[in-house]
C-alpha cells in the first residue's frame, strides 16, 4: 500500500520542469497546465454599476477571494486579500458566500464561520479599501452554526439568510452594524434559495425535508414582511411536500417587478412558471386562487440540481427575463419576451455551452460562460443588442487546432434505453488499439459538461479517447431521464457507463482490453461498482469514493446527505439486502484488475476510512493498488499540488498497468 503525500523541494521542481518540457515537445498537455493552474470564476453579481466575482485560487491551496470593479472603473480590486478566504460549509457544500447592498458587501470567512462585512470607499482610486469587520460573533463551544445564502435587506440595513444550526435550517437576520442573529423562520428541515421583492415588503424561499433531496421534492412559500422585519401569513405556493401525492421540485425564485417566477419541473421538465401579482397580494388575509402560468413551454431545463446556494439560471434586470436553458446536455442563453403572461425564447448568438451565475442589472449581464475552445470565464453581455466580451483568469493553454471536441454519442443503456454522452477523439485519431477512459460525473445527479476541461485535454493529447457519461440519473434531461435511478444506484449508472465504452469500441474507436473508469464521490461508486459487477473495465481511479453505501448509510453524520440513499437505492434499514448486494467492499472479491485510490483525510461526506478499508481488501487478495492519502484535503481537491499530483499519478498507473510507452 502506497501513501502519498503532496512533494516538493527543488530537485522536485526541476524534473517536473524537464518533463514539462518533452512533453511539449511531444505534443502532449502538460499536468502542471492541465489542472492546478487556473483559477475558477464564482459567483459573479452586478448591482447598481458595480461588478463582483469569487476567485478559486488552487496555486493558494484552494482559497477563495473577493474581486471587484467599480462602475466606470477598468481595474480590478482585490477585497480580500490573504489570508482572507471566502467559504460558507452550510450542508458541507456551502455555496452563496457573499451578497451586495447598496455599499457594503456581506461574506462569509471560512476561518471563524461568521459573518463578516467590507464598506465600499466612493473613489476606491483615492480611498483605501477597509478592513472587513465582523458582523455575527463565533458560535459557543459545541453549538456550531453556519451561514449561507444572504440578501441584503435594505430597507431595514439587515443581512437575511440561512443559518445552519442544531440540524436545522433557519432563515436569519444579522444587522449591518452587527448583531446576534434574530431567528425569522425556522424551516421543518431545509431551506434557502430567499428573495425580497423591491419594496421589501414580501419574501419569497424554498423548504425540502428529508428523505428528499431539493431536486426530488420541494416547496415555494411566500409571506409578507410587516414594518418590524418580521413574516406574517406564510403559505406555501408551488411545489411538493413529501405527503404530495406528485413529486415536484421547485428552483431558485425570482422576482420580475411585482411578478414571481421560478422553474418548476411539474410537467417533467424544469421550465419556468409566472405568478402575476405576487408581491400585491402576499399581504392579503384571503389571496386569490393561484394562477400559476407555464410561462415558456419547451424540452429544456432551467435549473441544476441544488448542491450548493448560489446557483442562478434566471435574472432580471428590471426590464428583461433573461435565462439559461439545457437541451440534451448543452446550454444556451436567451431573452423572454412576455407578453400576456407567455413568453417567446429569444437566444443570444453566442459561441458558449455552458452558462451559469447569471446576473443583471439596468441592461446588463454577466455570467460564467465556456464552450468547447474556452475555458471557464466571466461573460459580460449587453442584453439589448447582444454585443458581448468573455474573460478568463487565465489563457487557454492549447491552439483551437489541438483541442478535442467533443461529439454527443448517444447510445443504448440500461433497459435498452437511450443514453447520452460526449466523446472526445484522441489526438492523432481513434482506432482499434486507443486506449478509452470513461468518466462517470458525481452527484450522482449532475451532468457531463461539454465546455472546455483541461483535465479531459490531458488525456486525449497522449492518445486517449475519452466517453463523459451522461447516465440515467443526469440532470439536462428532464424528470424522466433522473428518474431513472431511483433505487438503480450501482446498477443503471453501471450499465449506461459500460455501454458507452462498448459503443465506443463497437465504433473501432478503442481496444476493448484497454478500458479505464475514472470518477470522484458517488462515481467514484459507479468505478468500484463497475469493477465489482462488469467485466468491461480493465483498470479504475476512485477520488473520495463510496465503497461502502451500507457504511454510509448507517453511520453518516452528513446532514444533507443523510436520507439520499433512500431514494437512489431503497429505505434504509429495510432495504439492507439491497445495500448490500451492490456494496463494492462486500464483494471485493470480484474485482481483478488494479485499482488507484485517492482520499482527503478531512473528508466529512465519504470517510477515509471507506478508502482505506477498500483497498485493503483488495491488496489482501493480490490485486494491484495504490493509495495516495491527503492531510488538510476534504471532499474534493482544493490545493494545485494535490490536483497534479492525482492526475499525474492516474495517467502513471494507467500506462504501466496497460503497458503503454
Amino acid at each position: 500500500m502506497d501513501e502519498s503525500h503532496p512533494r516538493g523541494g527543488h530537485c522536485g521542481s526541476r524534473r517536473q520542469e524537464l518533463k514539462v518540457a518533452g512533453e511539449k515537445a511531444r505534443g502532449a498537455l502538460p499536468v502542471t497546465v492541465a489542472v492546478g493552474r487556473t483559477p475558477a470564476v464564482k459567483e459573479p453579481q452586478l448591482a447598481d454599476g458595480h461588478r463582483f466575482w469569487l476567485e478559486q485560487r488552487p496555486q493558494e491551496k484552494g482559497r477563495t477571494t473577493l474581486l471587484w470593479i467599480p462602475p466606470g472603473g477598468k481595474a480590478t480590486i482585490e477585497l480580500t486579500p490573504a489570508p482572507w478566504n471566502l467559504r460558507s460549509r452550510v450542508h458541507e457544500y456551502g455555496g452563496g458566500v457573499y451578497c451586495v447592498g447598496l455599499d457594503t458587501v456581506v461574506f462569509v470567512e471560512d476561518r471563524d464561520e461568521c459573518l463578516w462585512a467590507i464598506d465600499l470607499p466612493r473613489d476606491p482610486a483615492s480611498e483605501p479599501i477597509p478592513l472587513p469587520r465582523r458582523l455575527s460573533e463565533p458560535a459557543a463551544a459545541g453549538a456550531p452554526r453556519r451561514f449561507a445564502d444572504g440578501r441584503i435587506d435594505r430597507r431595514r440595513h439587515r443581512w437575511i439568510g440561512v443559518m445552519e444550526s442544531q440540524g436545522r435550517d433557519q432563515l436569519v437576520a444579522v444587522p449591518l452594524a452587527g448583531g446576534e442573529p434574530e431567528l425569522i423562520h425556522a424551516a421543518a428541515d431545509f431551506c434557502g434559495y430567499a428573495q425580497l421583492n423591491d419594496e421589501a415588503n414580501a419574501l419569497v424561499w424554498v423548504e425540502w425535508q428529508q428523505p428528499f433531496m431539493p431536486w426530488e421534492r420541494s416547496e415555494l412559500w411566500l409571506a409578507s414582511v410587516d414594518g418590524a422585519g418580521q413574516l406574517q401569513g406564510k403559505r406555501r405556493i408551488a411545489g411538493a411536500g413529501p405527503l404530495d401525492s406528485q413529486p415536484i421540485s421547485v428552483f431558485q425564485p425570482l422576482w420580475a417587478g411585482g411578478d414571481l417566477v421560478v422553474a418548476n419541473d411539474r410537467s417533467g421538465w424544469w421550465n419556468l412558471d409566472l405568478l402575476p401579482g405576487a408581491a400585491a397580494w402576499a399581504a392579503e388575509p384571503e389571496p386569490p386562487a393561484l394562477q400559476w402560468q407555464a410561462l415558456l413551454p419547451m424540452e429544456a431545463e432551467f435549473a441544476r440540481p441544488q448542491w450548493v446556494y448560489g446557483m442562478v439560471q434566471t435574472c432580471w434586470d428590471g426590464l428583461h427575463l433573461v435565462a439559461a436553458a439545457c437541451r440534451e446536455g448543452s446550454w444556451e442563453l436567451g431573452r423572454i419576451a412576455l407578453a400576456e403572461g407567455r413568453g417567446r425564447w429569444q437566444p443570444f448568438d453566442l459561441p458558449f455551452n455552458d452558462l451559469a451565475g447569471l446576473s443583471a442589472d439596468r441592461g446588463k449581464l454577466v455570467a460564467i460562460a465556456a464552450s468547447p475552445t474556452q475555458p471557464a470565464g466571466l461573460l459580460e453581455l449587453d442584453i439589448t443588442d447582444g454585443h458581448w466580451t468573455h474573460a478568463t483568469p487565465a489563457p487557454c493553454p492549447l491552439a483551437e487546432e489541438r483541442i478535442s471536441r467533443p461529439q454527443p454519442l448517444w447510445f443504448q443503456g440500461h433497459g435498452d434505453r437511450s443514453c447520452h454522452s460526449w466523446y472526445y477523439p484522441p489526438a492523432g485519431g481513434a482506432g482499434p488499439r486507443t486506449p478509452l477512459l470513461v468518466k462517470g460525473h458525481s452527484g450522482p445527479t449532475g451532468m457531463a459538461s461539454p465546455a472546455l476541461n483541461l483535465a479531459i485535454q490531458f488525456w486525449t493529447s497522449r492518445g486517449w479517447g475519452v466517453v463523459d457519461v451522461n447516465y440515467g440519473g443526469s440532470t439536462g434531461f428532464g424528470r424522466a431521464y433522473r428518474e431513472r435511478l431511483q433505487g438503480g444506484w450501482g446498477v443503471v449508472d453501471v450499465a449506461d457507463c459500460a455501454a458507452a465504452a462498448l459503443a465506443v469500441v463497437e465504433a473501432g474507436w478503442a481496444s476493448r482490453e484497454r478500458i479505464a473508469v475514472e470518477g470522484g464521490s458517488a462515481a467514484g461508486f459507479t468505478v468500484l461498482a463497475g469493477l465489482c459487477f462488469t467485466d468491461v473495465f480493465r483498470a479504475g481511479a476512485c477520488r473520495y469514493a463510496v465503497a461502502d453505501p451500507v457504511a454510509l448509510a448507517s453511520h453518516s453524520d452528513h446532514r444533507f446527505e443523510a436520507r439520499y440513499l433512500d431514494g437512489l437505492i431503497g429505505p434504509w434499514p429495510s432495504a439492507k439486502a439491497t445495500y448490500e448486494e451492490r456494496s463494492p467492499l462486500l464483494h471485493a472479491d470480484r474485482i481483478r484488475c488494479p485499482v488507484i485510490f485517492f482520499q482527503g483525510l478531512e473528508d466529512l461526506v465519504v470517510p477515509p476510512e471507506q478508502t482505506e478499508r477498500m483497498a485493503l481488501a483488495l491488496g489482501e487478495r493480490g490485486v494491484p493498488v495504490e493509495v495516495h492519502l491527503f492531510p488538510g484535503e476534504g471532499h474534493g481537491f482544493r490545493s494545485s499540488e494535490v490536483q497534479i499530483q492525482v492526475l499525474e499519478a492516474t495517467e502513471a498507473f494507467f500506462r504501466r498497468h496497460f503497458q503503454l510507452p
